[in-house]
């Protein structure tokens, strides 16, 4: 006598594993955002206590993130879990008279006053990446 699965057996058996993944896969992705998310605030705001307490310490702001590693306010530059690098950050210089943040224009030399994010799109809670 034989010994062995059916064909029907093993289609229920499958059928029942593709409904288990089809729960559990929409709920372990939106984990999975939800994680990049908070280490993208974490570093964030890890950044800006940096810009901070260098601001506290020498009377000005950085001239750009690496300062902030040389002068051992950061171990390492952050890293953006959206995009993955570490390079791509929006960096904002010091207020201006009229109160308006003045962006660091690209190659110029400016201080840091704020950081943010460069990432296209919306997190969970539908504000965009780099309004945070």
């Amino acid at each position: 006598m034989r010994r062995g699965f059916t064909l029907i057996e093993l289609m229920v058996v499958m059928a029942v594993i593709a409904l288990l993944v089809t729960i559990v896969a929409p709920r372990y992705l939106t984990q999975t955002d939800r994680a990049r998310e908070a280490v993208l605030r974490g570093n964030l705001k890890e950044t800006r206590d940096a810009i901070d307490k260098f601001y506290t310490d020498r009377g000005r702001y950085p001239v750009d993130l690496r300062e902030l590693v040389d002068a051992r306010y950061l171990k390492m530059l952050p890293i953006d879990p959206i995009t993955g690098r570490n390079d791509r950050w929006t960096l904002t210089g010091p207020p201006s008279p009229s109160g308006a943040p003045a962006p660091a224009a690209a190659g110029q030399t400016a201080a840091v006053y704020d950081v943010h994010s460069s990432a296209p799109g919306n997190g969970l809670d539908g504000t965009a990446f780099n309004s945070w």
